[in-house]
């Protein structure tokens, strides 16, 4: 019989993209990843996941069905939350990889003060796309991300992030502004194209009027800062995956590079998920404080 749990933990590989990713997502070990895995395969009867893990004609075959079988059961298991109230339960939160490292962070922490017995699950996306599609399909109950251009259910704003450059360490930056086009001869750190950060250094590059050489590229967001400032190239990141302790140049590109961000569900939310977007529209922090005076200089 397939188990919930056999089709959570197929679905989080496929959706992390590695059998470690998706184990630390789930947290199990990867040897017990991969023994549900096999089970779930054994009872469908074909294999579910090539090498590179990703699915087989059967495992794509699966995937509707499959995450009907999880929404249904968050459904059960949202039912008995209700009943209980803000007191136990679990709330699983979908958000770009990027704001879970510093934007979210006041907010998680918060949550465990008021909340403590209500355990806060959180599952990274690199791409708002993939994001917006796991959620509409019921794999979590909110979403942090910048906002849908259409969305069939509740939307909350929570402001705009902004986006810095980094730059090579000592790079001088006179007034904490920079023009993007005079960064055109440069070579870039740029993304992998499965991060969602890719498209935005294209189009804000294309919209300067050139197309950005690349020197290296990274799947993941947090290492794109300490790429540029070991002297890579420039970097275009979300202000609010650095921290105060990074020794890094920063300066804001002219024009500004903005994206508004917001919570959102399916159905309207249980008290639990309302209760955390309240918190999110209270503590999120999509400007670092750290850089707040350099945005107000330049």
């Amino acid at each position: 019989m397939v188990t919930v749990q056999q089709v959570e933990r197929f679905l989080a590989v496929i959706e992390h993209g590695t059998f470690t990713a998706a184990a630390e997502a789930t947290n199990v070990t990867q040897p017990a990843l991969s023994r549900s895995i096999r089970e779930l395969e054994r009872v469908i009867g074909a294999p579910l996941l090539e090498r590179g893990v990703g699915p087989t004609p059967v495992g794509r075959a699966i995937l509707p069905a499959a995450r009907a079988l999880l929404a249904e059961a968050h459904r059960v298991r949202d039912a008995g939350r209700q009943a209980a109230g803000l007191r136990t339960g679990e709330l699983h939160v979908a958000s770009l990889q990027s704001l879970t490292l510093g934007a979210l962070l006041p907010v998680v922490h918060q949550w465990q003060e008021r909340y403590p017995l209500v355990e806060l699950r959180l599952s990274e996306f690199t791409h708002r796309e993939r994001l917006e599609e796991a959620v509409r399909d019921g794999f979590a109950d909110v979403a942090v991300a910048p906002r849908p251009a259409t969305w069939h259910g509740p939307v909350r704003d929570l402001g705009v992030e902004e986006f810095v450059l980094v730059l090579p360490t000592g790079e001088p930056v006179p007034d904490g502004r920079l023009p993007v086009r005079d960064l055109a001869g440069r070579r870039w750190v740029h993304y992998e194209r499965q991060n969602g950060l890719a498209d935005v250094v294209d189009q804000v590059c294309a919209a300067a009027g050139f197309v950005p050489k690349v020197a290296v590229r990274t799947l993941q967001t947090s290492a794109a800062p300490r790429l540029a400032a070991a002297g890579l190239g420039p970097a275009l990141v979300p202000a609010n995956v650095l921290s105060p302790t990074d020794a890094v140049t920063v300066a804001f590109p002219e024009p500004a590079v903005r994206r508004p961000i917001a919570a959102f569900t399916r159905h309207d939310p249980d008290p639990v998920a309302a209760a955390f977007i309240d918190l999110l529209a209270e503590h999120v922090a999509l400007l670092p404080a750290h850089l707040a005076p350099l945005q107000i200089r330049a």
